[in-house]
């Protein structure tokens, strides 16, 4: 008998999942409205709308993690369904850091971003590391990142904006982007280098870090992140992973204050 892979669904994976706050305002995810755009701030170039950050003239200093809202758009919905689906629950709560942590700085900086393709890279950004999408030859960035080309031509974006969504998740990867090349790339970076390994987690006051903690809870991160980087560097020794592992990323996450 044949048996079939059923994938998982935010409430297999949350059984409460109604009440829980994976959107980044009161707004959940059942109230995502099912258009492409639903607004003219959602940011989307697909709907011709100017790329504006999610939060004009924000400080960090005074932010609350409800100030943050995610574009009401069916990608970004498709993206968290998608996410839930294949991640764990600690590297589905990390994506959502993610975005938090990019969106937070990227505002308060004046940084002029792209929400919802920094929200649904952010989603989407370790789709390699799912067994399903576990490429046996390319690098796990580089393979969610195909992965993210052929979600965003189901989203019905144009060819550009899918191989940009895929350069933000091959990014995320690198040592550093300049913002004034790739604002999501740059921002996506930043954000995933202080949840992995703590860099930059001073910008953010504590009573900032500590709501987002609260609502995300890291669910052994540090331990699963790096088992499955040291799976990738053994596997695919000429991989981003195996570099990051080479460059002792294990002492880095070890130490992470927000695993403190």
């Amino acid at each position: 008998m044949t048996t079939m892979l059923r994938r998982r669904s935010p409430s297999d994976k949350y059984p409460l999942f109604s009440q829980y706050p994976y959107t980044l305002s009161s707004v959940m995810v059942a109230k995502m409205c099912s258009r492409m755009c639903v607004d003219s701030d959602c940011g989307s170039r697909a709907c011709g709308s100017s790329p504006r950050s999610s939060i004009p003239e924000a400080t960090i200093s005074g932010m609350k993690l409800d100030d943050l809202v995610i574009p009401s758009t069916s990608a970004c919905a498709a993206a968290l369904e998608v996410a839930s689906a294949y991640c764990s629950p600690a590297l589905l709560n990390h994506s959502a850091r993610a975005y938090i942590w990019a969106a937070a700085y990227g505002s308060s900086r004046d940084i002029t971003f792209d929400p919802e393709l920094l929200y649904v890279a952010s989603m989407l950004h370790d789709i390699g590391l799912a067994t399903e999408f576990d490429n046996h030859t390319v690098s796990f960035d580089e393979a969610g990142g195909h992965v993210a080309w052929v979600f965003a031509a189901g989203a019905g974006w144009p060819a550009e904006r899918r191989t940009r969504l895929s350069e933000v998740i091959v990014r995320h990867m690198w040592d550093q982007v300049d913002v004034a090349m790739d604002a999501e790339g740059h921002l996506l970076e930043r954000s995933t280098s202080t949840d992995i390994s703590g860099r930059n987690v001073d910008d953010f006051p504590a009573g900032f870090r500590a709501e987002v903690l609260e609502r995300y809870p890291r669910h052994g991160l540090a331990e699963e992140f790096l088992s499955c980087f040291r799976n990738q560097a053994e596997r695919k020794p000429d991989s981003s992973a195996a570099a990051a592992v080479r460059n002792n990323i294990a002492a880095r996450i070890v130490v992470n204050p927000l695993d403190a």
